[in-house]
């Protein structure tokens, strides 16, 4: 099952479990919000040590691919990276759904007063982290091979997903395509 599918299941089974959850005592409140901060703060500190990681290892292996344009295809962009500035790039989009999803934790608790929320994001965050590729790669030390092989695959809710192109045509016809651009 696909990473999308696989935390629409858990959410419902979340769902499920803090609908029995007493949020209305404030001491289970005054828990699963230390939880949520606990596990947001743990969220954080993985991926700083994985850019750590990425930064000390220094791989300066050139990594070419097409990143596709959904609306034209004649608009696809050749992306000429190194692995270290491409990983760290990807850790940066993590940190960065992490501080969209605490802004909108803090409206929906601090202004809407939902709880719920907070218990299932505490226990999604452990799951993002878990799911996480550069995580896999840095910290439990997977290969990068088959989903870990860089430029990762962008996965859609149903397995529709537009992938960056790694084979030599594609990389040589967005080329010629730049080069007719520049004349």
């Amino acid at each position: 099952m696909n990473p999308a599918m696989n935390n629409l299941v858990i959410s419902l089974a979340a769902m499920q479990v803090a609908k029995r959850v007493p949020f209305e005592d404030p001491q289970v409140l005054i828990y699963v919000r230390i939880a949520y901060v606990a596990t947001q703060a743990v969220v954080l500190a993985v991926y700083y040590y994985v850019a750590q990681q990425i930064r000390k290892k220094n791989d300066q292996t050139v990594l070419k691919y097409v990143e596709p344009n959904a609306m034209n295809k004649d608009e696809s962009k050749l992306v000429t990276t190194t692995v270290r500035d491409y990983d760290l790039g990807e850790v940066s989009k993590l940190v960065r759904a992490v501080y969209m999803g605490l802004a909108m934790m803090a409206f929906m608790h601090l202004y809407l007063n939902y709880t719920q929320p907070l218990f299932i994001q505490a226990l999604m965050g452990l799951k993002t982290l878990y799911d996480a590729k550069p995580v896999s790669i840095h910290l439990l030390g997977k290969p990068a091979e088959g989903d870990l092989k860089r430029p990762f695959k962008v996965g859609g809710m149903f397995g529709a997903a537009s992938d960056p192109q790694t084979d030599k045509a594609a990389i040589d016809e967005a080329e010629k395509r730049i080069g007719k651009k520049d004349d």
